[in-house]
């Protein structure tokens, strides 16, 4: 744990008044801030934090672009559920995904078993200021990325919706405060973080 821990670069909280039982996985569309607030949430539950795509990256030696470019996607979701099924078996931390990981069923059936999915629900503008001035998003890779933006976003909110838990993301909360949000939303469910 000490190395997952290193690796991730989270600052621990050593007196976290918290008990997480269950392994928290992030979901949401590209933007929502899974990897922030994960990491944010994992230093104050003092709880090991990985955030799948960079896992991926690391066992594949290779960029989600460049796995996108060179195996497909098909190749890049099979790699995804088997990370994912893999952090899931191990103890209770945090996980965020990449934004089209909990749209297969497969996904979500491992994460309601072994975990708890909790949407970062965040509105299209809000996303869209949030990823127009990124290169690392190969899906909106296209000739009109808001557009592209708003199709996936219309595609993936109904699957986001199946999630255990929902946090609505403000656009303008910091990372501290979304986190607080997220804490007291995991909260109304003690069996998946007990307070202490």
């Amino acid at each position: 744990m000490a190395n997952l821990r290193r690796a991730t670069g989270g600052q621990m909280n050593a007196h976290a008044p918290y008990k997480l039982n269950r392994t928290v996985v992030l979901v949401g569309m590209m933007g929502s801030g899974k990897t922030a607030i994960g990491r944010a949430l994992a230093a104050e539950l003092d709880v090991p934090f990985v955030d799948s795509d960079a896992a991926i990256e690391q066992a594949a030696a290779a960029t989600i672009s460049e796995i996108f470019a060179r195996d497909g996607e098909a190749f890049f979701r099979k790699r995804e559920a088997e990370v994912l099924r893999r952090l899931l078996s191990g103890p209770p931390g945090i996980v965020s995904t990449g934004g089209g990981a909990f749209l297969a069923e497969g996904n979500r059936a491992a994460i309601a078993e072994m975990g708890v999915a909790v949407w970062l629900n965040a509105d299209l503008e809000t996303l869209w200021e949030r990823v127009r001035h990124k290169d690392t998003r190969p899906l909106l890779r296209t000739e009109n990325p808001k557009k592209t933006l708003t199709e996936i976003y219309q595609a993936r909110t109904p699957v986001y919706s199946l999630a255990g838990l929902h946090v609505a993301i403000d656009g303008d909360a910091t990372i501290p405060e979304t986190t607080q949000t997220v804490i007291a939303t995991l909260s109304t469910r003690p069996e998946i973080l007990e307070t202490l």
